[in-house]
């Protein structure tokens, strides 16, 4: 039962990262593709922070992704309002 858990998992975080590309592909503009880029990172990382403690229970490998994930969100978040405020300013310009 829990490698059918693990598989579902996974297998949404492989969805979550082909939802992206599709949003990716479809916005316009580079605000928007930002947004995709954002959800995957959230969606994915998520999924497979779940199906990590799933697999382990709280091991240190579990632990880790968890820590990861928390940098990742965190990072990446800082990182997407920097890139949004210069690609505002870039277009500003024009």
């Amino acid at each position: 039962m829990t490698t059918i858990i693990i598989d579902a998992l996974l297998a949404l975080a492989v969805l979550t990262c082909w939802l992206g590309v599709a949003g990716f592909a479809r916005l316009k503009s580079p605000l928007d593709r930002l947004h995709c880029v954002t959800f995957v990172n959230a969606g994915a990382g998520l999924a497979i922070l779940i199906a990590a403690f799933v697999a382990d229970g709280a091991s240190a490998r579990a632990i880790k992704i968890l820590v990861l994930n928390a940098a990742v969100l965190a990072s990446g978040a800082a990182l997407s309002h920097a890139t949004g405020r210069a690609l505002l300013l870039r277009q500003r310009e024009r």
